[in-house]
Order: structure tokens, then sequence, then C-alpha cells
């Protein structure tokens, strides 16, 4: 059948809006309608070969939609059902049967092999040339995305379709990093450094855990602004702070920060944060750094206890975090829908560019009909 869908042919280039055809599902897989779906960071990184993504090919992996066609052997959806689409993940490694598919064995494949994990791609154009697929398992810049049972979570109908794909990854990120992985203790302060999409989804979740003293820090005064209104006790901005940023969190925490959320991909600032925890302190990488990038830390002060965590996806199950998530938004709790705007497919390049500019939190696509 044919799908729209954003194509990128080469790295660093535009996309370019197509007719694909793409395949009916096979065994254990599902076809979903997209009705939107979010533009993240990992987007970027794909699109300049700082992920290596295979080219030409569909990238998108906060999907949401409706799911069109089943193949065999499914059962936990059927044709009709709202969905979002999570991550995939194998299922049969000892990480996933231990309850952390974010940790699958197979992840990388799955992410960025370009296709299924036999090798084939679901999407041709329609001279019969191959175009890979199944970016993070879906490539959900499309109208249609050919993904696994396993991957979707169910959208309950009072949580709109079109917000709903950013707790596919970004969203999910940031809030999962806090509530599944951290899990702050009471009293606790944290610092998220970085107010886009997934420190501000850090910010909100924060306001749900038990940290009384919850630091948002970054150069963008309207973003520190919207960290306070949805839940920073303080806000930090850096080109305020001199050249201490470190000092500065330090006084606003009484000290040493008990967690740092380094939410930018950028290791000079992942230094400011592992020295803004202290002793038995955790800093935890979330944001997504170029391929390549190494960082060093001071020996001494990390010997002491400090905990240097990396995590994917917010750790945890999909159906449990982003399902949880939704419940959150529906109780007033988590209202991420104030970090997105909606740009139409047709318009990625300008999602894009105002994501880049931070001029937007979180640009989502919305599919043709």
């Amino acid at each position: 059948m044919r799908t729209t869908a954003a194509v990128l042919d080469e790295r660093d280039g535009s996309f370019s809006i197509e007719q694909l055809e793409i395949d009916e599902p096979g065994p254990g897989e599902v076809l979903v309608r997209v009705v939107a779906s979010g533009l993240c960071h990992t987007d970027g990184l794909a699109r300049h070969g700082d992920l290596p993504f295979p080219l030409p090919g569909v990238l998108g992996h906060e999907g949401s939609g409706v799911v069109e066609s089943v193949g065999d052997g499914v059962t936990s959806v059927r044709a009709g059902d709202r969905v979002v689409i999570g991550w995939p993940w194998c299922g049969r490694c000892r990480n996933c049967l231990d309850g952390e598919p974010r940790y699958c064995a197979e992840l990388g494949p799955l992410l960025v092999g370009g296709g299924r994990t036999d090798g084939s791609t679901a999407l041709r154009r329609t001279d019969g040339t191959p175009v890979h697929s199944h970016f993070f398992g879906q490539s959900s810049f499309a109208t249609h995305a050919l993904t696994t049972e396993r991957a979707l979570v169910p959208v309950p109908d009072d949580v709109p379709l079109e917000i709903a794909g950013p707790l596919a990854c970004g969203v999910a990120t940031g809030a999962g990093a806090v509530l599944t992985t951290v899990r702050p203790v009471v009293g606790s302060s944290l610092v998220v450094f970085g107010t886009g999409a997934v420190g501000l989804a850090a910010v909100m979740a924060a306001r749900s855990s038990a940290a009384t003293r919850v630091v948002a820090v970054d150069r963008h005064a309207g973003r520190l602004a919207l960290a306070r209104e949805l839940g920073a006790t303080h806000t930090l901005d850096v080109s305020d702070a001199g050249d201490d940023v470190v000092a500065a969190v330090h006084d606003l925490c009484d000290g040493p920060a008990d967690y740092a959320l380094e939410c930018t991909g950028s290791t000079a600032v992942l230094r400011q944060a592992a020295d803004s925890v202290g002793m038995l302190g955790t800093c935890v990488l979330i944001g997504g750094a170029p391929a390549g990038a190494e960082f060093s830390l001071d020996h001494l002060t990390t010997l002491w206890g400090k905990r240097i965590v990396g995590i994917l996806g917010g750790g945890g199950r999909s159906t449990t975090l982003i399902g949880g998530l939704m419940q959150l938004y529906l109780q007033g709790r988590f209202p991420f829908d104030r970090l997105v705007r909606i740009f139409e497919l047709a318009d990625v390049e300008t999602a894009l560019a105002a994501s880049y500019s931070g001029e937007v939190v979180k640009p989502v696509l919305r599919m043709p009909a």
C-alpha cells in the first residue's frame, strides 16, 4: 500500500515528501496509521550522521496513531485501537526478561539497523528502490508505520492522539529518569541541566516526586520561566552565573546537590552536572552527545561515593511508564501538552529550525489525512 513520508536521502540533507510503498504486516507485526509524530533531538543526530542510521531512509520515533491492520499471531491490539509506538525490544534477552527492555541486548540493530531484524526494509520508492525503515522500530515521519506488537502502548480515549507521540521517547526519557530510575528520596535536591523537552519533562516529574528542591539550569530565560511554572523551585540562568555554574548550584542547594540530570548532550555541561553533586550523589547522563564524544571527571571526588549513571529512554517498561504519564496528564499533574507545537509534515524543515533555535520546545508533525 502507499504511504506519504518525509524521506532523507543523504547526511545533512533536506527531507523530501514522497509517496512510498509500505509492506502489509507480517507475523507479529502491526501497521499503524500515524496521526502525528514528535520531532526529537535524536532525529537530528541521525540526520547529521551522529547516529548511524543508513540512508535513504525515513526517521521519526515518537509516533502515535490508530492500528490499521495486524499480522498473524497479534492478539493484544486490533484494528481501530489508539496507540503510541514505544521503543522496540526483542523480548528474549536477559535484560528484557529482567524487566529492562530499554536495555535490550539487540537495541542497536533494533533502533538504527535500517530495517527488520532479518535485514529487510518495509519501505520502497514507487520504482522499487528500497528505502530504509524501522528507525527506532517505527520510522513514523510517515502516514503509516510498520512496527511490532510489543512496542505498542494503548492510549485512553481522552488523551489527544496528536500530542501523545512525544511520550514514546523525549518526554518519557526525562520523566522516567526521575520516576523510574533516580527515584529521589524525601527532602532531596535535584538539578536539571537543560530545559528542552527532556529537561522540562524531568522537572514536571520531579514535582510528583519526593524531591523538595528542584533546580532548572539553562540560558534561555523563557524556558526557565516555564520551568518554574511546571515545578522548578529554583532556576539558574547560566549567562548570569559567571564562570562558576557549579558554585551557583551549590548556593541554591545549600551545598552539593543529591541528583543532577544532564539533558543537553554537551560534555562541558556534563562535567558541571557531575561536579554539582557531592559524596553519594548521583549524576545522570541523558542528553545525546555527538558520536565519539568523550568526557573526563575528577577522580578523587568521584571516588567518594559519587555515581555516574547513563539512562536510555527513562528506563523501565513502555507500558508502565508511558501509560502512567498519560494518567498523570489526565489528573493535571503532568501537563506535557504545554511543551508541544503542531506542524504539518510538509513543514518538517521549519519544525526542525524552530527546535534548534529554541523557539519551540517540542515540535510535533501532524500527518496529512
